[in-house]
């Protein structure tokens, strides 16, 4: 993932929020906590999907940097392992070769349509990403959530009760089993899911 596609993150030192945003910006504004509070413990959070970034917060705000930049690399590179084979020349207009497995009734009947094979299956696959972007939304928002909640509340009351109503776009249970956590924890949790409720009508 190159820096200009990095997703938004946060930071947690226990049950308070330190910051919100670039990685870069949030990994500095953890240090700076860090060496406040020798003994404190920080997580962050990729705010799209809620796994948790691992960031080497050894040595000072410059080997944090390198650290980031570093992880930034191999983050492409293992992503994109084809960067390591391109050539000078005409660039490739961001079209990946990958292998598809069809039938042989599948392949005749792509043959034969206008623009061929790639170009068919490219339409295809838009069709079914606008059909189902919807629930991929809602399934992708209740799946961080939910992750979230696991590592910052797993351990707190009504953390089953939350659950469940999440995954049923159940808002007003989602608020009453939430109430009693700590209210960064509780607004971060709402914020990675109010696209669940917003589309379930709560």
């Amino acid at each position: 993932m190159s820096v200009t596609e990095r997703h938004s993150c946060t930071a947690f030192i226990g049950a308070t929020r330190i910051a919100t945003g670039d990685l870069t910006w949030v990994a500095l504004a953890v240090k700076e906590a860090l060496e406040a509070d020798g003994m404190a413990q920080a997580l962050v959070f990729d705010d799209r999907t809620s796994r948790v970034i691992e960031i080497d917060f050894r040595g000072g705000r410059d080997d944090v940097l390198r650290s980031i930049a570093a992880r930034d690399l191999a983050e492409e590179a293992a992503q994109s392992p084809e960067l390591a084979l391109r050539r000078p020349g005409r660039p490739r207009l961001g079209v990946v070769s990958r292998e598809v497995t069809l039938l042989p009734r599948h392949w005749d009947w792509l043959s034969s349509q206008p623009g061929g094979a790639s170009v068919t299956l490219r339409r295809l696959v838009d069709e079914a990403r606008r059909a189902f972007d919807s629930k991929d939304r809602i399934r992708q928002a209740q799946d961080a959530a939910y992750r979230f909640m696991m590592v910052m509340a797993g351990d707190r009351t009504g953390f089953e009760e939350a659950s469940r109503a999440l995954f049923a776009g159940n808002l007003e249970g989602f608020e009453r089993h939430t109430t009693a956590w700590p209210i960064d924890i509780r607004d971060h949790a709402y914020r990675l899911a109010a696209s669940v409720f917003r589309t379930e009508g709560a």
